[in-house]
């Protein structure tokens, strides 16, 4: 596969995730553990992390070496946000809340395990955003519209910027490539 994008033939309830969110209202985000990655205030909600992990900071770590994930505390709290987990029917890793707080960047950088020929891929599902938030992945915007789901190469050079007056949120879902994802990515 050599594309570095795909706009999914998923749709999601864009005001029932959002809705999701507020029941979130009390949480603390927790910040991204990668401080040099970017400027401002970028966080996470933790929905599926590595088992066993009871801190938010640890549920809220992608380890590539991880093996088992399960579904943390603040997934059962929620309505919408685990139906829309279960629409995908290849295995789930670390899915996350991730906001992007306004005025904030997420400077150019690699993720270099997340890419679907490498056997793992990351989801986007943007919850909140605004016309004046820019994602770049190879220097090239990718044009996303509340409710989609994107497939996103993130071993190749990405960053975000964020010039709104309102925090972005995405749903980030890692997972591990299968024959029904392969299928939709056109493989």
């Amino acid at each position: 596969m050599l594309i570095d994008r795909l706009k999914l033939p998923l749709i999601f309830d864009t005001e029932k995730m959002q809705a999701d969110l507020e029941l979130l209202e009390n949480i603390d985000w927790v910040k991204h553990f990668v401080t040099q990655n970017y400027s401002g205030e970028w966080s996470i909600i933790p929905l599926r992390g590595p088992e066993n992990a009871s801190h938010p900071i640890l549920m809220s770590y992608s380890d590539p070496s991880c093996k088992e994930f399960s579904d943390t505390p603040f997934l059962h709290s929620l309505a919408y946000l685990p139906e829309v987990l279960k629409s995908f029917k290849c295995p789930l890793l670390a899915v996350r809340l991730m906001k992007l707080s306004a005025g904030s960047e997420i400077k150019t950088h690699t993720d270099l395990d997340l890419n679907a020929d490498m056997g793992t891929a990351r989801l986007h599902i943007p919850i909140i955003t605004h016309e004046k938030v820019t994602f770049l992945l190879n220097d090239e915007v990718v044009p996303f519209k509340l409710g989609e789901c994107w497939y996103l190469r993130l071993s190749d050079p990405h960053s975000v910027v964020n010039r709104s007056d309102i925090d972005r949120v995405h749903l980030v879902i890692d997972v591990t490539m299968n024959a029904w994802l392969d299928s939709l990515l056109g493989n």
